[in-house]
């Protein structure tokens, strides 16, 4: 595990409170499922060692992303709203603001990457959004919608550098500590890092002595760079875009979650290409839980980064989706 460095933080970003984790939670009652802990039974977990899974898969539109989106639509008002909202995303983030508008009757327009899984662009056209497709950079997709933001009057709805986003998505923190009071050690995806910012900040903030840590893959590791080095590091396009874990392909994670990763994480471990493949097919046919590569990556530090890992009796390790393409789950699963 790349533990954290003492890193000297800038107080030019604000931090998300309990309080707020506490009202996006209370917002999103009704909305978000509040998704249970499944106990793993499979090799590696013993009485002494117990693993859950949190399947954010189960959300309406298959990840946590709905939490965030509808948590920062919530807050605009009615008539930012009827502007339109705009965001960029590879997949389910664009989900979550397709969904999250058409409930409070907004236009959605969502800039995706060419080659984002069909199976995500064809359920976020499914829910009523407008797709513009560019190229595979994460930067490229940011620069479009603020492009089209400007240029039509949209409102930007950031995928994760944003306090409202990060709120949303902790309150899956929450649920954890709400089913599993003694848990000891969380594990969370990283991307642009609004799920590992908010999940870290819910455990902390409410007193929990958890430890959280991140789980990137190794070909678009720009968490630990960032947090290893102190400033936010910016990976190349084509290294991000090369993993299979399209939810996690950013080249660099927001500057506000930075502030939260620095502050509550407690470090960051990168898996390999061929470890993120073996781990979803024991999710799916170990757990019989459905995952797509980016939710499989905290199995795959479990499985073969244990040692990196603080000890830990009881360990939560959180599935974020579950829109894997159908041949590719095909592929996973032959593989041997």
């Amino acid at each position: 595990m790349e533990v954290l460095p003492g890193v000297e933080r800038s107080e030019s970003h604000t931090m998300i409170t309990l309080a707020d984790l506490q009202q996006a939670q209370a917002l999103l009652k009704g909305v978000a499922v509040h998704t249970p802990l499944v106990r793993y039974f499979g090799a590696g977990s013993t009485a002494a060692e117990e693993l859950y899974f949190k399947p954010e898969s189960l959300q309406p539109i298959g990840s946590f992303k709905l939490r965030g989106a509808y948590n920062k639509i919530a807050s605009l008002t009615a008539a930012e709203r009827m502007r339109g909202v705009i965001t960029y995303s590879s997949g389910n983030h664009a989900q979550g603001v397709a969904y999250a508008a058409r409930a409070m009757g907004a236009h959605a327009v969502i800039v995706m990457p060419r080659e984002a899984p069909l199976v995500k662009r064809a359920a976020t056209a499914a829910l009523g959004a407008e797709i513009v497709t560019v190229g595979n950079g994460s930067d490229e997709r940011r620069e479009k919608a603020l492009e089209l933001a400007a240029e039509h009057g949209y409102v930007l709805i950031p995928p994760y550098d944003d306090l409202q986003i990060i709120a949303g998505q902790g309150t899956a923190g929450l649920e954890i500590l709400a089913d599993l009071p003694d848990v000891e050690l969380v594990l969370v995806p990283v991307g642009g890092g609004g799920l590992s910012s908010g999940v870290a900040a819910a455990l902390k903030l409410s007193g929990s002595r958890a430890k959280v840590v991140g789980v990137e893959p190794a070909l678009a590791n720009d968490a630990q760079q960032s947090l290893r080095t102190g400033r936010v590091v910016r990976i190349e396009a084509e290294s991000a875009a090369s993993t299979v874990a399209d939810g996690l392909r950013t080249q660099s994670i927001g500057a506000t979650n930075f502030e939260h990763l620095t502050k509550y994480l407690d470090g960051v471990v990168a898996v390999s290409e061929d470890e993120i493949r073996r781990a979803m097919r024991e999710i799916i046919t170990g757990a019989r839980l459905m995952c797509e590569p980016s939710g499989a990556v905290t199995m795959a530090a479990w499985i073969y980064h244990r040692a990196e890992l603080p000890e830990s009796a009881k360990t939560v390790a959180v599935i974020s989706g579950g829109n894997a393409d159908p041949r590719q789950v095909a592929e996973v699963l032959e593989e041997r």
